[in-house]
C-alpha cells in the first residue's frame, strides 16, 4: 500500500488563478476558492502544510446574492468603544466603498478557524471590485468556475 507522501513547505509551488466573481452566487464562489486556497484540490494536500494556490477575484462588486440575502443579510462589527457594535446590510457593502469586503468575509468564514497557518492562506486571496488587478507579471491562468464545483 502506497501512502500520499507529506509535503514540506520548501516542496510547494502555488499558482496563481484569476476568478470572474460575475454573476456567481456568493457562497458557492466563496467555497471553491477556499478549497482552492487551502490547496484541497492538489493530490499532496497536506494538512499543516500550505499547498494553496494565489487566487485573484475580480469583478467582486457584480457577485450575485440569492434570494433575500441582499437586503437580509447583515454583518456586525466593534469600533472597539463602549456600546460600539454596528450593523452593515449586504446592500450596503456592495454599494459602498469596498464592494470587496463581501467576498473576502465570505472566504474567511470558510477557512480554518484563527491560526497562523489560516493567515497565510487567507494572504493568498486577491480580491478587487472592478476587472483590472496588479498581477499581470505573475501571468495568472483563468480559473473556470464550472459544475463539478458546484458554481452556476
Amino acid at each position: 500500500m502506497k501512502l500520499t507522501p507529506n509535503m514540506k513547505g520548501t516542496e510547494v509551488t502555488a499558482g496563481w488563478y484569476v476568478v470572474d466573481a460575475q454573476d456567481i452566487p456568493l457562497g458557492r464562489l466563496a467555497t471553491a476558492i477556499a478549497t482552492r486556497l487551502r490547496g484541497k484540490h492538489k493530490a499532496t494536500y497536506t494538512p499543516h502544510v500550505d499547498t494553496g494556490d494565489h487566487i485573484i477575484v475580480i469583478n467582486a462588486k457584480n457577485v450575485r446574492l440569492t434570494g433575500h440575502k441582499l437586503h437580509n443579510m447583515q454583518y456586525h462589527y466593534h469600533t472597539g468603544f463602549i456600546g460600539g457594535i454596528k450593523t452593515i446590510f449586504a446592500k450596503q457593502e456592495l454599494e459602498g466603498k469596498h464592494p470587496e469586503r463581501l467576498v473576502e468575509r465570505a472566504v474567511e468564514r470558510m477557512m480554518p478557524k484563527d491560526s497562523p497557518l489560516s493567515r497565510a492562506m487567507f494572504k493568498k486571496l486577491h480580491v478587487y471590485a472592478g476587472t483590472e488587478h496588479p498581477h499581470a507579471a505573475q501571468s495568472p491562468k483563468q480559473l473556470k468556475l464550472g459544475k463539478k464545483e458546484g458554481v452556476r
